[in-house]
């Protein structure tokens, strides 16, 4: 019998540890930094595909062997659920519809994360968008840095933690691989890549590969998924010394529909089977009448019936030149695009504003927020109210660079300065379009074929553009003095947001008054106090300490430890409120986030096993907490002031035979918010007084208590059987940490979500054993086992009790089978 953890080939050799002199960071001149530890004689290993590098923050990385187990298709996002401190609640078995991230409890738009060194986070509200990401069977390798960043990193969104995957090189011999894959729900994929081998002396090579899935929504059976990607990479080796230029391009497309999100409240969210599965009924809109002032239809206003289209590309460099002995310059330029919308429908009536105006007026999504002043359904009068297409449409470009330049004094002393660049240009608008009869949007994008008003303009609920810029500068030493190693870091960011509002701000949740002409605007402005159309900029920096070390214990172990500070800018939609302010109040110049990060841990790196065990610590000042509300399509946003955050994290990957190996993994998360939260104020005879929310001493709501889990593997021959498990932890509703109510005290929803645990299986039969390449192969994957019925992803920032967030509908079973070949 011959028997190993994992048969995925590029990593592992039959009942052996990977040996890999790779280093394990997200930028060029980061990567380069860190190679320079390998080059020094410390061989990095992998048990298990997991690897815990010896670096002095808590890392874990995941390779091919454990990310080829996983569905195909699947999004990264999911598989470093596998990571202790990493919670992802997944919206469907695919990878295709997004899900919810939380890295020791921050939630993901404090998580960076970055695709060869390309930042990933949306330009605005830094959002993570899991079904976008990179196609898994070209990711080499993925590591979390659990509580800070590389001090290159052109993020203004780390003040928890970085994800980082990077891109296979092309391989050095021709080779063709073709996958197929097919599960419930008509999930179908197809993916694949050629690699060219290399094509000239100079050992130019390139691969080019391609994919696309398709599935029907698993909740609600009236949605589909269709998702295409394409990549393509040429990499240049420069000598035989590691410098290489490297030009990359990826473009993906989803067109989805949204689904399975429903109002948390114990009457009606699903706890079993039979309540999960419940189809949504379609409808069809009825044809207007001619003269009769019509009614708008509710047909199309149920969330299931929600386009949430993207397209998104990028080109990248990455590269590497050594100028003299010991010097090296690293560039890594890019460009990325993004198209994409989210959002529902909101009432148009064919009349006129109060102020006997067309545009828009943000109100009750039961009431007309768009007027038109002519016929918009085709019956040939002006006087109805109709429902429409009304997602949040953005458009972005962006530039960036990230640059390095390392000197190495000595074997013991190492230095580098670094600067990076990024600017995004975020063009955030409402179009409105028609729905079709079907209740779905007449087609993805309003934006290419919007709605216009009697006066020629576009009927929109938002009109703003906004560059959020920066410049920063850095630098990092690392000095080896016998068993201790030691990194000095200095991160400089240069923060700037140039915000334009073209609309009227009406509220200080954002809400707006948008019209399309500079008439429209001056006599809303006379007839109302709010602030107008207008231009701000606002400028953040801070310098960012990074401070680490490493003390090796015998010839395996070692103690680690890291001090760190980060820095979160305010998002675009929390700028765009504080307009609603004057410019000289302090509500309109919004404090960032900031964080105190504090590790110390233990690991073990040797042949047969990984581990590591860290406790760790964060000060988390000016936390903004925010509740997004899916009708009317609004972010609120909250200061909780100090949030104190403390926990411990591990993980053991241990073969103790090569037939057989064991991964195990936990954490436990506990925050205390440190005061009351001022939610508004209540006036009684004149005299204002404040209404507190009662958040002291409370944990923020949404991130597990706990979470642990394992994975097993092994093979018999050319069969390889694995199993994965993972209990994820209670998680509270809201900041309060109480139930939900209704305006009267009734209880809506418990405290918290119940605790889970979900199982998945994966098996495969290689034909290697007929003579055929390692990539051919039979592999069958099951997700959720049991079949458990489980609350998904929310936003449990809310700190009103009355507040009801919206939760994903936990993913059912799905098998999926898949046949590879290779050659």
């Amino acid at each position: 019998m011959k028997m190993k953890l994992l048969v995925a080939a590029s990593t592992f050799a039959i009942g052996s540890v990977a040996l890999s002199g790779s280093a394990f960071a997200q930028s060029t001149g980061s990567i380069d930094f860190d190679e320079t530890i390998i080059v020094s004689g410390k061989v990095t290993r992998s048990v298990a595909g997991v690897e815990t590098p010896d670096t002095s923050r808590a890392k874990q990385v995941l390779d091919q062997a454990v990310i080829s187990r996983q569905a195909p298709g699947q999004s990264i996002n999911d598989i470093i659920n596998l990571v202790p401190g990493v919670s992802f609640q997944n919206n469907d078995p695919f990878g295709s519809a997004g899900g919810t991230l939380t890295i020791r409890g921050f939630d993901s738009s404090r998580i960076s994360q970055t695709f060869d060194g390309l930042p990933l986070n949306d330009t605005g509200n830094y959002a993570l968008y899991s079904n976008q990401q990179l196609d898994p069977e070209l990711i080499e390798q993925v590591n979390v840095n659990l509580g800070s960043t590389d001090v290159d990193s052109p993020t203004a969104a780390a003040t928890g933690s970085t994800v980082n995957y990077r891109t296979r090189k092309p391989g050095e011999e021709f080779g063709v691989r073709m996958v197929g894959s097919a599960g419930r729900f008509d999930f179908m994929r197809v993916f694949g890549m050629v690699d060219t081998g290399v094509l000239t002396p100079s050992g130019l090579r390139a691969f080019i590969a391609a994919s696309s899935a398709t599935n029907d929504t698993i909740f609600g059976g009236i949605g589909e998924i269709n998702k295409k990607q394409i990549n393509a990479r040429i990499y240049q080796p420069l000598g035989d010394n590691g410098d290489f230029i490297s030009l990359a391009g990826h473009y993906n497309q989803n067109r989805n529909n949204f689904f399975g999100s429903q109002a948390l409240r114990s009457a009606t969210f699903p706890d079993t089977k039979a309540e999960r599965d419940i189809p949504v009924a379609r409808c069809t809109i009825p044809a207007p009448v001619a003269g009769v002032a019509d009614a708008a239809s509710s047909c199309g206003s149920a969330f299931d019936y929600r386009y949430n289209p993207s397209n998104t590309g990028n080109i990248r460099v990455n590269s590497r030149f050594t100028l003299a002995d010991g010097l090296v310059l690293t560039i890594d330029p890019s460009v990325q695009y993004t198209k994409a919308n989210g959002g529902g429908t909101l009432l148009a009536s064919e009349g006129l504003t109060p102020q006997g105006q067309v545009g828009f007026i943000q109100g009750s999504s039961s009431v007309p927020n768009y007027f038109a002043g002519q016929d918009v359904n085709g019956d040939g009068d002006p006087l109805d109210i109709v429902r429409v297409h009304s997602p949040s449409q953005t458009e972005t470009w962006r530039i960036g660079v990230i640059s390095s330049l390392r000197y190495e004094i000595d074997e013991n002393n190492v230095v580098r300065l670094a600067y990076s660049y990024d600017r995004g240009r975020h063009r955030q608008t409402g179009e409105a379009g028609l729905l079709a009869i079907n209740g779905f949007g007449a087609e993805p994008f309003p934006i290419d074929n919007p709605l216009l008003a009697s006066d020629g303009t576009s009927l929109q609920k938002r009109n703003r553009l906004s560059y959020a810029i920066l410049h920063q500068v850095s630098g990092e030493y690392r000095g080896t003095f016998g068993d201790l190693t030691a990194t000095v870091g200095l991160r400089m960011p240069f923060f700037r947001r140039n915000l334009t509002n073209n609309c009227f701000t009406t509220n200080a949740s954002g809400n707006f008054s948008c019209f399309g002409t500079d008439a429209a605007n001056a006599a809303y402005d006379a007839a109302t106090t709010f602030q107008g159309p207008q231009q701000r900029v606002f400028n953040y920096n801070k310098p960012l300490p990074n401070i680490g070390f490493t003390y090796r214990v015998g010839s395996a172990a070692s103690i680690f430890g890291n001090y760190s500070q980060g820095l979160q800018v305010p998002g675009t939609d929390n700028l765009y409120q504080s307009f609603f302010y004057a410019p000289d109040r302090d509500e309109a110049k919004p404090d960032p986030e900031t964080t105190q990060n504090f590790d110390l841990g233990f690991r073990v790196r040797s042949g047969r096993v990984q581990a590591q065990f860290s406790g760790w610590w964060t000060i988390y000042n000016n936390r903004l907490a925010s509740a997004f509300d899916v009708d009317l399509d609004t972010t609120i946003f909250r200061n909780l002031g100090r949030v104190d955050k403390y926990g411990v994290d591990g993980s053991i990957s241990y073969m103790p035979i090569d037939e057989l190996s064991i991964y195990l993994f936990g954490s436990y998360l506990k925050s205390k918010i440190k005061n009351n939260v001022i939610t508004g104020e209540t006036t009684v005879g004149g005299v204002s007084t404040p209404v507190f929310a009662q958040t002291a001493g409370k944990r923020e709501g949404g991130a597990p208590v706990y979470t642990f889990g394992t994975r097993i593997q092994g093979n018999l021959g050319p069969l390889s059987l694995g199993a994965q498990a993972k209990r994820t932890g209670p998680r509270f509703v809201n900041d309060q940490n109480l139930p939900i109510v209704t305006t009267a005290g009734a209880v809506v929803y418990p405290n918290k979500t119940p605790a889970y645990t979900l199982v998945d299986l994966d098996a495969r039969l290689s034909l290697e054993f007929l003579g055929l390449n390692e990539h051919t192969f039979f592999q069958m994957n099951v997700s959720n086992l049991f079949d458990k019925v489980y609350v998904g992803g929310f936003n449990g920032a809310a700190t009103s009790l009355t507040t009801v967030p919206f939760a994903q509908v936990g993913a059912p079973r799905t098998v999926i089978g898949t046949i590879s070949v290779g050659f």
